[in-house]
C-alpha cells in the first residue's frame, strides 16, 4: 500500500491505494484547496500565505495516513506548475521537508503528461484504441497521446488559476475579457500541433473536467465510480459556458458547493482552455477519468 500526494497550483490531493498490475485499488482520496499558486504568474513566487495553507494540508494528509493506513510504506509528493515556475521554490521545499519530513519531487511540464496519461488510464478499463489526455491544471494544461503506450505529450503553459488572474478580472468577466482569454489560449495551442487519429477518444482529467461532469449528472455527493466514464458532449459544454458565463463566483458555488469551493472563480476559464482545444481538433465528446498525476506516481514507483 503506497500514498501519494500531488501539489498543484489550485489544489493538494491525497491517494492511498495498491496496485494491480497498471490499475489501482483505491482506499482514500482527499482534496484541499490551498491555492498555493495564487498570485505566482503575476509575481513569480509563492506567497508565505499560500505555503503556509499547503503545509496545513500535507500535515491533514499525513495525519489521515498515520492514523488509518499505518501499512503504507511510501509516501510520494509530486509538486507541478506553481512551484516549478517559482523563483523561491527552494524555501518552500526545504519549509516542507523540515516541518513534515516529506521530501517534494518538482515534476517537469513533460513528467507531468506522462505521470497524468499512466493516471488517466488506471481508473478507466473500456476504453479502446488511441487515447488523446488533457489536464487543465491550475497554471498548465498537459496533453497526453498514446494507446497503452504514450507516444506524444506537451505542456502548454497556460491554466485556470494562471488565465484568471490574467483576463477574467470581473465578477462575472465581460465578454471582451472571456474572448481576449479564448484569443490567447488559441494562440498557446498553436505551439504544439498532436497529430492524431480519427478514432481517438478524447479524455479528461483534474478539477475542470471532474466538477462539470458532477454537474453535468446532477450528483449531489463526489462519487469516483459514477464520474469516471461519463462523457459530456461539445454542444453540453458550450451551453454550460453560456449559462456559467453571467454567474458570479458566488452563485457557482451556491448551487454546487460539493465541487465549486475553491474553483467557482476560475472554472469558467478551464471551460474555456477545453472549449478551443475540442474546437482545434474537432472532437465532439470526453470522456471523464478522475485518475490523475497521483495514480500515475504510485504506478511510476510501484516496484519500490
Amino acid at each position: 500500500m503506497k500514498a501519494s500526494i500531488d501539489i498543484g497550483t489550485n489544489t493538494v490531493l491525497l491517494l492511498v491505494a495498491e496496485t494491480n498490475g497498471s490499475n489501482l485499488i483505491v482506499f482514500e482520496e482527499q482534496q484541499r484547496v490551498p491555492r498555493l499558486g495564487a498570485g505566482v504568474d503575476e509575481s513569480n513566487e509563492l506567497s508565505k500565505e499560500a505555503m503556509q495553507r499547503v503545509l496545513e494540508a500535507l500535515k491533514e494528509f499525513l495525519e489521515i495516513i498515520n492514523t488509518n493506513y499505518p501499512e503504507v510504506d511510501d509516501i510520494f509528493v509530486t509538486a507541478t506548475s506553481a512551484v516549478r515556475d517559482a523563483s523561491n521554490k527552494a524555501v518552500f521545499l526545504d519549509r516542507v521537508e523540515q516541518e513534515t519530513g516529506l521530501q517534494i519531487r518538482v515534476l517537469s511540464g513533460v513528467e507531468e503528461a506522462e505521470y497524468t496519461f499512466m493516471g488517466a488510464q488506471s481508473v478507466l478499463n473500456n476504453i479502446d484504441g488511441q487515447q488523446m489526455i488533457i489536464d487543465i491544471g491550475g497554471g498548465s494544461t498537459e496533453i497526453a497521446y498514446g494507446e497503452k503506450q504514450l507516444q506524444d505529450r506537451y505542456s502548454y503553459d497556460m491554466g485556470c488559476v494562471r488565465f484568471t488572474d490574467r483576463f477574467l478580472k470581473s465578477n462575472p468577466p465581460t465578454d471582451l475579457q472571456m474572448q481576449n482569454c479564448r484569443d490567447e489560449i488559441k494562440k498557446v495551442l498553436a505551439e504544439y500541433q498532436f497529430n492524431m487519429s480519427d478514432q481517438t477518444t478524447l479524455v479528461g482529467v483534474a478539477g475542470t473536467v471532474t466538477s462539470l461532469a458532477f454537474i453535468d449528472l446532477e450528483l449531489s455527493s463526489y462519487d469516483s465510480e459514477v464520474l469516471s466514464g461519463h462523457t459530456i458532449t461539445k454542444d453540453g459544454l458550450k451551453e454550460y459556458i453560456k449559462r456559467f458565463g453571467g454567474y458570479t463566483s458566488n452563485t457557482l458555488e451556491q448551487k454546487y458547493p460539493a465541487v465549486m469551493k475553491g474553483r467557482a472563480d476560475i472554472f469558467l476559464a478551464g471551460l474555456l482552455i477545453l472549449d478551443e482545444f475540442m474546437d482545434k481538433y474537432g472532437f465532439d465528446r470526453l470522456v471523464t477519468s478522475t485518475g490523475g498525476i497521483r495514480h500515475g506516481t504510485i504506478l511510476v514507483n510501484r516496484d519500490e
